[in-house]
């Protein structure tokens, strides 16, 4: 159908318009600034102090700048910035004002960032070992006529949809979305726009033509309007775009919700700045309803790398102010690297809070060898694996794919179901479609020892998250849904540690007490996420592992070791995020946990952390949003933690799924899973976990602040059997007597000597004198006490005055029985070496 003529102009203006609000920007012979403006500062005046040409806003970002200066000025321009900040930085900290008068003159920019175009985001397609097509195993005969029944319902002709096992599958029945129930009520994703930010769409491939929505779409790459593929390997996005909106026709298959539209950002075709991968997220925010990204920074298990202040100001932009203030829902891969020790923790992407993180499944129900597992990993989705893959649209008129695969596919498929739910109900908040993932989602081998079961009564799993997408469930819970009341949030202090890191079967384990009147005051009802924002020093920093324990005690395992990281780094401000802990109270002690389990050279030391609870407000109506993400947190206030230096689990080995039979059936055909909410009924499962690391000792290790799991005092001291505290009396009762003999010997000593230098038949009366310190050790008490006042607790009193950091009771998750017996076995050797 061809365009009128008037339609043709208004298309021609529209483009101009966008091209000419993100114009390609000449790095050759410019430098370009992002500059963070106040209120009442104009952009047009700041161009003229520096001498620099204002090139826009940038994006959706209000008072954010870019501008230009040619290249020969840009160091000094950059000086000048770096100087002003720094001074603000310390004018700010020391309660006084700026004097120079250029820099008064700069004192409307609050933030500054020089742009570089970098290439540092990957597509998350599919290995290669794992996209190759496997022998076809036989069909279940009633799922096969049930899948052509509902095609002939539904009018659906397409020539692939017989293949296209993650919207039906026919074979391991009940191993797909479970999304044709959805269709046949009518829901198909109408008025529902997902942007696939990536490498392009083809809006003139026939299979998504129809669907294709222009107005949301752009091209960061070649700063042209239409995001159309131009390099050799730009398929990535239209093979995502078509899981989500493939239409309904005679061309390849269908979309999950194939009445939806798609549009289209490119990014990944080249080198992007920080300023356009901040417009392409927020763009056309109004109108876009999902934005699906099926990338991230490399999955090489070494690297470690999150968003630049504006893309995090972007994301935080789109949830709040995004589709009229409903926000943006941001879908994230949660990355290939599974082979190589990577755990999607270690991209700012995929652990934000604002991401709907999602793994893989494949069609057989097992864990795919490629799939990263970490706390932030919401739900999985279907995609490749099992010597199959996904059926989807290509790039070309009438071109189809059957290997697509990877998180790359998985994430497309979550963000299709998401699109179902606001077809539904179209009020749903960004927040709304994370609970609802939660409630929704079905848990998958339940026996493979990494579930635990949390105080809402889900269960969750690093390697599964929530569990597998159903968008029948989804659906069904989102007509009914109570939307939910704005988010609240509590920032503790800064908590500082300063104290070496323990190798071997040790941890350096640091706790923050959360109090009742705390949530209260942050107004937060029940938890949400939940974030650690931490600093390490180490000189690997493959080495290092972090646990974050609840008071309810769910194990998040914030980070894990990788083989390959060997930077001579640890973690700078790094924010770890866990949505292990949803539901809970977040009242009581919260202990996190650092570990070097590798016992060589390389050491670190655990600098100082922050623990940041995200939840549900007790009070709706009086709840600010969430100030903008910082560069710098100047304002906040530092106390020294509780360090204790003790041995722990270590950490589990990666879960294998077991063999799964010939023809699993999780459900019959057809059939519609309750969608309602679960209530609180288990205790938390109990993890398996692999022996520990010999410990290697460390010569600057101080007594004061180190215990072990057996006992505070060197291994040669016999234990007796007895817990920590036990030992502590029986000793301190050993002190008491050896202490009470000497004094008794020197007594009659003195007395013995004052009877040779006077007369023997003298008299005298004598008086017992006490000492504080003997009495108490007398008594069972230790006369060593806490010590505040920027020293260490030492172990000894923290285990005599508080209630054990780690219980010993057989229920307790993550519990290495067998690490217990071997110090059982060590501690009974050393006691008869003792006696010996």
């Amino acid at each position: 159908m061809r365009l009128s003529e008037s339609a043709t102009v208004a298309f021609g203006l529209f483009c101009a318009a966008t091209a000419s609000a993100h114009p390609r920007r000449s790095y050759e012979t410019r430098d370009f600034f992002a500059l963070h403006l106040d209120d009442s500062t104009s952009p047009d005046e700041i161009a003229q102090r520096l001498g620099a040409r204002h090139e826009g806003q940038v994006g959706e970002l209000t008072q954010h700048h870019t501008f230009s200066i040619p290249k020969e000025n840009g160091a000094d321009l950059d000086a000048l910035l770096e100087h002003a900040r720094i001074r603000k930085r310390s004018s700010r900290a020391e309660g006084r004002g700026m004097t120079l008068d250029k820099e008064r003159d700069l004192s409307g920019i609050l933030w500054s960032q020089k742009l570089a175009p970098k290439q540092r985001l990957v597509k998350r397609a599919p290995p290669t070992n794992v996209a190759s097509r496997g022998s076809v195993k036989e069909e279940d005969p009633v799922a096969a006529q049930a899948q052509k029944r509902i095609a002939s319902s539904l009018g659906i002709t397409d020539p692939i949809f017989g293949g296209q096992w993650h919207l039906y599958n026919t074979v391991q029945v009940g191993h797909d979305l479970n999304v044709s129930d959805v269709w046949l009520e009518g829901i198909t994703g109408k008025g529902v726009i997902t942007a696939v930010v990536d490498d392009g769409l083809d809006m003139y491939s026939n299979d998504l033509k129809p669907n294709y929505f222009a107005e949301g779409s752009y091209d960061f790459n070649d700063h042209v309007p239409e995001p159309r593929p131009r390099l050799g390997d730009d398929r990535h996005g239209t093979r995502c775009a078509g899981e989500i909106g493939a239409a309904r026709n005679d061309v390849c298959g269908v979309g999950v919700a194939y009445d939806s539209q798609v549009a289209g950002i490119r990014i990944l075709s080249a080198p992007i700045d920080d300023a356009d991968e901040a417009a392409a997220i927020n763009y056309g925010f109004q109108r876009n309803d999902i934005y699906s990204c099926s990338w991230g920074p490399p999955d090489d298990g070494a690297t470690m790398e999150a968003p630049g202040i504006l893309i995090k100001r972007a994301m935080v932009n789109g949830i709040q102010n995004g589709r009229g203030g409903k926000g943006s829902i941001f879908v994230f891969a949660a990355g290939n690297g599974a082979g190589y020790d990577d755990n999607c923790n270690f991209d700012g992407y995929t652990n934000s809070i604002y991401s709907i993180t999602v793994g893989a499944i494949d069609r057989e129900g097992k864990h795919p060898s490629y799939s990263e597992s970490c706390s932030a990993q919401l739900v999985v989705a279907y995609s490749s694996g099992s010597s199959d893959a996904i059926h989807t649209t290509d790039v070309g008129t009438d071109k189809c794919y059957s290997l697509h695969g990877g998180t790359s596919a998985a994430g497309p498929l979550a963000a299709g179901t998401i699109a179902l739910a606001l077809s539904a109900r179209p009020e749903l908040t960004w927040r709304d479609a994370q609970y609802l993932m939660i409630e929704t989602a079905v848990p998958v081998h339940e026996d493979d020892g990494s579930w635990q079961t949390t105080k809402m009564g889900k269960k969750f799993s690093h390697d599964w998250g929530f569990g597998k997408v159903d968008a029948y469930s989804l659906v069904q819970l989102a007509k009914t849904w109570e939307l939910v009341k704005p988010q609240a949030w509590f920032h503790s202090p800064w908590l500082r540690v300063k104290h070496e890191i323990p190798q071997g079967d040790q941890g350096l384990a640091s706790s923050y007490e959360i109090t009742k009147d705390m949530m209260y005051q942050a107004n937060i009802e029940k938890l949400e996420h939940v974030t650690v924002t931490m600093n390490v020093n180490h000189t690997r920093r493959g080495d290092i592992s972090v646990e974050l324990r609840s008071p309810e005690g769910i194990v998040s395992h914030l980070s894990t070791a990788r083989r390959s990281d060997n930077a001579k780094a640890g973690y700078e401000d790094w924010t770890f995020m866990t949505v292990a802990h949803w539901g809970e109270s977040g009242v009581g002690k919260w202990t996190v946990i650092v570990k070097d389990t590798n016992v060589n050279d390389h050491v670190g030391e655990f600098i100082d952390w922050r623990l940041n609870l995200w939840g549900l407000s007790i009070d709706g109506s009086s709840q600010p949003l969430h100030p903008m993400p910082d560069e710098h947190d100047d304002d906040h206030s530092i106390e020294d933690a509780i360090v204790v230096t003790t041995s722990v689990d270590p950490l589990p080995t990666k879960t294998e799924a077991p063999p799964v039979p010939t023809d699993p059936v999780d459900r019959p055909v057809n059939a519609k899973p309750s969608a309602q909410p679960t209530t609180p009924s288990e205790a938390p499962a109990q993890e398996t976990s692999e022996a520990p690391t010999p410990t290697k000792p460390s010569s600057t290790e101080s007594p004061s602040t180190t215990t072990s799991a057996d006992s505070f005092l060197p291994s040669f001291f016999p234990t007796f059997g007895a817990s920590k505290r036990t030992q502590a009396w029986i000793y301190a009762a050993i002190s008491s007597i050896i202490v009470f003999c000497i004094g008794l010997g020197v007594y009659f000593h003195v007395q013995r000597r004052k009877r040779l230098r006077n007369d023997p038949r003298d008299d005298y009366d004598f008086e017992m004198i006490e000492d504080e310190d003997e009495t108490q050790a007398m008594n069972g008490r230790s006369g060593r006490t806490q010590r505040r006042g920027g020293e260490l607790y030492n172990a000894f009193a923290g285990e005599s005055d508080e209630e054990p950091l780690f219980s010993d009771d057989e229920d307790e998750p993550y519990r290495d029985h067998a690490l217990s017996e071997d110090r059982e076995r060590r501690g009974s050797t050393s006691g008869d070496h003792a006696r010996s």
